[in-house]
């Protein structure tokens, strides 16, 4: 019996950081996919809007099987929050952070998915959500780790330093596009942090979201479906030729069903699973191994440059997030 739940315990024990590492490599391949479909010239509204249907489709199964009938439950007050909730958090940061990705590198654009829960923090403080604990050891910590972090945004964005050239690139589809990047990076930068910025006002307000409606795949599912239709919406204001809406038997259909499945419902899954056994505070202890994963496989396959200052400033990314997420995370014990 012993010998059983001692399986079961090592079992457990290598499947929830195992769960982690797949979201991580599953964010990757979302990003470097993307960023290849932009670079080709996809309409960016038509990539939202076909990645959310398809989400919602994905998800759709998971609602039936953990939260039947509770699809009624739904007020219309309820759907208000969700119709807010998808434009918040779905249209206006991702239409935004593809916007950015367009401009810069896969590389650098990922910095900015990393750096929302501090920018949440900061949020949070300004609107007195969250107080500033100076005289603690977590609260200087959370200091020091917003100050590398944000250190290490500019570095990479500023110093470039010596490039390396490690291998040769297996696709060499932006070869040519490096210049137009580097000129780009500006704009790209200011995009990226109004994304994050939006993403970070989407965690504040999802706590409210759960209270009217605390059904997670339910509301996931209506939240991918809204988003789908508010995206379509604004693409075909934007662009009504048929052309920017066509799909074939192309990267753009991998891109989109790659999105949808495992960067949407397959994250979405394992994240919640994960929440379950080891609590809110672990999964983002994983987020900067995106970081990681998306520096090296862009050089390996798109040819993304790898400078001396992108090591740095990547670096320093890392240890102030991870020096952040370990102080919140012991104030959330302490409380």
């Amino acid at each position: 019996m012993d010998i059983n739940v001692g399986l079961t315990t090592a079992s457990a024990g290598w499947k929830t950081p195992l769960s982690m590492v797949l979201v991580q490599l599953f964010n990757t391949g979302m990003i470097l996919l993307s960023k290849v479909s932009i670079g080709g010239g996809m309409f960016i509204f038509s990539l939202l809007a076909y990645r959310s249907f398809f989400g919602a489709v994905f998800i759709l199964p998971f609602a039936l099987l953990y939260e039947r009938g509770k699809w009624r439950d739904m007020s219309w007050g309820a759907f208000g929050w969700i119709f807010f909730n998808a434009f918040i958090g779905y249209s206006v940061p991702l239409s935004l952070y593809y916007y950015g990705l367009r401009d810069t590198t896969a590389s650098y654009a990922v910095i900015f998915l990393n750096i929302i829960p501090l920018v949440t923090f900061m949020i949070s403080l300004v609107l007195r959500m969250e107080t500033l604990r100076i005289s603690t050891a977590a609260g200087s910590l959370k200091i020091v780790g917003v100050f590398l972090s944000v250190g290490g945004t500019m570095l990479i964005s500023l110093y470039k330093g010596k490039t390396l050239h490690l291998w040769s690139p297996i696709f060499e589809y932006h070869k040519d596009k490096q210049l137009e990047v580097a000129s780009n990076q500006l704009r790209g930068t200011i995009i990226l942090v109004a994304s994050s910025f939006a993403f970070a006002c989407w965690y504040i307000i999802q706590s409210k979201v759960l209270k009217v409606y605390p059904h997670k795949y339910w509301s996931s599912m209506l939240t991918c479906l809204v988003g789908g239709f508010q995206t379509a919406l604004v693409g075909i204001i934007l662009r009504t030729d048929k052309s920017a809406w066509k799909l074939g038997w192309d990267l753009n259909l991998v891109t989109i069903l790659y999105s949808g499945a495992l960067a949407t419902a397959a994250r979405y899954s394992l994240n919640s699973w994960v929440v379950s056994k080891r609590g809110p505070a672990y999964p983002p202890m994983f987020s900067p191994l995106s970081v990681v994963f998306t520096v090296v496989l862009s050089s390996v396959f798109i040819g993304d440059h790898i400078t001396i200052g992108s090591i740095l400033g990547t670096t320093t990314v890392i240890v102030g997030l991870y020096i952040f997420l370990w102080a919140k995370s012991k104030e959330v014990w302490q409380t």
